[in-house]
């Protein structure tokens, strides 16, 4: 059977000469950065290179980069760290609907421990309102967090301008602005000074790296708090031992994404922009979740009415196509995405979202057998609907919710082949 991986959004395959920079640092040079004998220096130069290849990459200083083990890691750090070290000038933060779980949960957390949280809303397509974040903003306002690109849907939020926005509104000196760019990472050149960012994380797991590594740039001057108490590395902000082989990994990738990112970007946007054309074209009732324009070019995210995310994902499986739902089944939990949720998506059609991301590795032969599958598996589970079946007796959508006739709950099941 065929395999396709459409799911590049949460991980994507690591570029072999990546793998080869990575490989001496687990069998030869082992030692720890911090020993002053000859295996650790090398492991020190090791790490101090990397640090200014990720530093290069974003056009930071190598001094503004500290590294974790993940994307997840970097927020969280970057959020509860900053708030902490400002909690003397302010306990209020602001944030988007739609960024990431490690973002949210992050603030959340922050709220039992007494800070206040202004949620902004977005559009339709997911775009920030520059003036909703400005009537956002307070005396004690400390952190402001928005995305620089959404996982999900692909938008890329205009980052530049809402910092000026923040950084010209004057409400306070010290409020500090941080992006989750890790969907960014590979697909979009990130500079921090023109953004104009505080902070920013980065991750190397979806740009052809290796899964263990990820920073945090912090820009010279703000203070934060470590999250973990322990020994000097990282200048003292993020102790433990650090994994010399994915960081190594890491930044071999930044160089690569620096000089390739433009011609591979060629390549994908083609690749989806033909999903995007030719799938409403053999789908009815299907509809294109973000915006067009401004999206990341790997990213296709479309809610077909009339199925299941769920049951859309284990069947394109089935045919050796893995991709990622928004659905409620595929997230063991009884919501829509929030992402789609934040943007209005009707909820009986935003429960059947499917989301495909592609990377340089994918090919036209690999989507053009998409094209012919997924029309398929979208017509086998229509004709298992009663809620499309209602529609096409009468011309009219029937919610369906629990206790009624139409409960999708009831027949998001399906025996795959």
């Amino acid at each position: 059977m065929k395999q396709i991986y459409l799911d590049n959004q949460s991980n994507t395959r690591l570029d072999k000469r990546v793998f080869d920079v990575m490989k001496p640092f687990f069998l030869e040079y082992y030692g720890n950065p911090q020993s002053i004998y000859s295996l650790g220096c090398a492991s020190k130069d090791a790490l101090e290179i990397a640090r200014k290849q990720v530093a290069d990459y974003i056009h930071a200083d190598a001094g503004e980069i500290i590294f974790t083990s993940c994307g997840t890691e970097s927020n969280n750090l970057a959020v509860k760290g900053i708030c902490e070290a400002l909690k003397s000038k302010g306990n209020h933060i602001v944030v988007s609907d739609i960024e990431h779980f490690s973002v949210l949960n992050a603030v959340k957390k922050l709220q039992k421990d007494g800070f206040e949280v202004t949620y902004i809303s977005v559009d339709e397509k997911g775009n920030v309102s520059e003036a909703e974040l400005l009537k956002a903003l307070l005396k004690n306002t400390v952190l402001v967090s928005i995305q620089h690109s959404n996982t999900e849907v692909g938008t890329i939020q205009d980052i530049k301008k809402l910092v000026s926005a923040v950084k010209n509104s004057k409400v306070n000196d010290f409020v500090v602005f941080h992006t989750d760019a890790v969907s960014s990472g590979g697909m979009i050149p990130i500079d921090v000074k023109d953004l104009g960012v505080d902070s920013l994380t980065l991750s190397s797991s979806v740009m052809y790296g290796p899964k263990g590594a990820a920073a945090l740039y912090l820009k010279k001057g703000i203070r934060i708090v470590p999250q973990m108490d322990g020994g000097v590395q990282e200048y003292s902000k993020r102790t433990g031992t650090e994994n010399i082989p994915a960081i190594a990994g890491f930044g071999k990738a930044c160089e690569i994404a620096k000089e390739e990112t433009a011609a591979n970007n060629r390549k994908i946007k083609e690749l989806r922009d033909k999903l995007i054309e030719e799938l409403p074209k053999r789908i009815e009732y299907i509809y294109l979740n973000g915006a067009l324009e401004n999206r990341l070019v790997g990213n296709v995210n479309f809610s077909i009415e009339f199925v299941e995310g769920e049951a859309l994902f284990l069947l394109l499986d089935a045919k050796g196509i893995m991709s990622a739902s928004g659905s409620a089944c595929a997230n063991k939990n009884l919501k829509m995405s929030h992402v789609l949720d934040a943007m209005k998506v009707d909820v009986a059609v935003g429960q059947g979202s499917i989301l495909f991301t592609l990377s340089k590795y994918n090919t036209e032969e690999e989507i053009n057998y998409v094209l012919e599958e997924f029309p398929k598996i979208v017509k086998r589970l229509r004709e298992m609907s009663p809620l499309y079946s209602y529609f096409i007796q009468t011309g009219k959508r029937k919610p369906a919710g629990p206790g009624t006739d139409f409960d999708d709950h009831n027949h998001c099941h399906c025996d795959i082949e």
